[in-house]
């Protein structure tokens, strides 16, 4: 199998995302500008007010997409000129967003990281005009790319020291497979199918040959010997296109004992792991590793942990909504200036309505509070001031100043950050059975 680099190449300027949007943001900014409201400091918060049902914790993931959309969120001539031909907004809106520029601030949770209900993952503080417009790009990509993070670290704690595999690009549209293989990445995957998510990001790449390869040659002998011929002993070699033992000893066979990998895709997995480990044994084939792939969950990998498996492909349980129940982020007006003058004090708002759906008031900080033994007991958010014991707690680090990204950071730093999040959680964090969020959100209001 082989491996891309392990350093993320230099992003380059990328397509605007300033279309990346509903109708309704740049509508109201319309109404918001004609007003005189537009230009009012105002603060936005990214939460959610539930985790999936069974979900012990959520992840984190694409703050750094985040980051170059809000870079890219400009609007060129053609984008202007449909927007004026559809008559979305009018002409005193369009010259404002030829010149728009994100100036603010933001803050927020470290890409990686675990929350909880409640946790402001993200306050975005701006004009209102330059802070509202960005909304749907930000939930649109937080939303993804945490889901898929979150069922991937279900997938790699189940795993546990097995490397999982992404391999759901040809289950998902092609931006959204490559988004997936990032955010499967951060929440610990090994490496991605995908090239383009290698070439983007950095994350290795493996792959070898599908059952069609097989079935080209005239024989599973003639596939074999060609692909060894091609990729050396230490390849994977796909066994179960027809009898799945007469595969491996041809196999073997062909490869020698030096054979790196046989890929079994069907069938009852614990049952055949064991008998081809029996039978790559008996053929002195004792290195060789066995990888399964067919449709694996979290719940099919914890059924594996006692299979001599080395390792896991996953594709359409993690790239799919089927394996990953939307986060349900929200991106909230928490605070606003009494007036337009960059003086005014800031106003906590917060919407009343009945259910569940009230937000609270204010610019939150967060922290996570740890019993004697160094392990969470509690996500503590609060308005006003911090606790002093909490002083050295804090979860939110700078993400962008003066409207510059200041919060971009590798993709190995934001691996080795969930690794260290998940392991001071309680260890029930990991277990797959339904269960409350692991931590409890204590509100501390000032």
């Amino acid at each position: 199998m082989a491996a891309g680099p392990s350093v993320a190449p230099t992003l380059s300027a990328a397509a605007s995302t300033a279309l990346l949007t509903d109708r309704y943001e740049l509508t109201m900014l319309q109404a918001a500008l004609r007003s005189g409201a537009a230009h009012r400091r105002s603060v936005f918060e990214v939460f959610t007010r539930r985790l999936p049902d069974g979900r012990r914790y959520g992840v984190l993931a694409g703050t750094g997409r985040v980051l170059d959309a809000i870079a890219n969120f400009r609007f060129d001539t053609a984008q202007l000129d449909w927007l004026a031909d559809q008559r979305v907004v009018d002409e005193p809106t369009l010259r404002w967003l030829a010149d728009y520029r994100f100036t603010g601030d933001v803050t927020g949770y470290p890409e990686g990281e675990v929350y909880f209900p409640g946790s402001p993952l993200l306050t975005v503080e701006g004009s209102f005009a330059e802070a509202v417009i960005l909304e749907t790009v930000i939930l649109s990509i937080l939303n993804f790319d945490s889901a898929v993070a979150a069922a991937a670290s279900r997938m790699t704690a189940a795993a546990g020291e097995r490397p999982c595999i992404e391999m759901g690009a040809r289950r998902a549209h092609e931006s959204a497979a490559v988004a997936a293989a990032r955010a499967a990445y951060v929440a610990g995957f090994a490496a991605t199918s995908d090239l383009q998510a290698g070439f983007s990001h950095g994350i290795p790449t493996t792959g070898t040959a599908a059952h069609a390869f097989t079935l080209l040659h005239d024989t599973e002998k003639d596939a074999f010997t060609a692909q060894i011929a091609s990729m050396g002993t230490g390849t994977t070699l796909l066994v179960d296109t027809y009898d799945l033992a007469e595969a491996v000893r041809t196999a073997v066979e062909v490869a020698g004992p030096e054979l790196g990998a046989v890929r079994i895709d069907s069938g009852d997995l614990t049952l055949l792991a064991h008998r081809v480990r029996r039978q790559l044994d008996d053929l002195g084939a004792r290195q060789t590793r066995i990888i399964v792939t067919s449709d694996l969950d979290e719940y099919a990998i914890a059924a594996l942990a006692a299979a001599p498996v080395d390792g896991y492909g996953v594709g359409t349980s993690l790239v799919t909504g089927s394996g990953h129940p939307t986060c349900a982020m929200v991106y909230k007006l928490v605070a606003r200036a009494a007036s337009a003058d960059p003086d005014a004090p800031l106003v906590p708002v917060a919407k009343r309505s009945a259910g569940a759906k009230s937000s609270l008031g204010g610019r939150k900080w967060a922290a996570r509070r740890l019993d004697a033994d160094g392990v969470a007991e509690a996500e503590v958010v609060g308005t006003g001031e911090v606790p002093a014991e909490l002083a050295d707690r804090l979860l939110q680090v700078p993400l962008v100043r003066g409207g510059e990204p200041v919060g971009r950071e590798p993709l190995a730093a934001v691996r080795e950050r969930h690794r260290r999040a998940v392991a001071g959680l309680p260890l029930s964090a990991t277990q797959l059975s339904r269960g409350e969020p692991v931590l409890p959100t204590e509100l501390v209001l000032g």
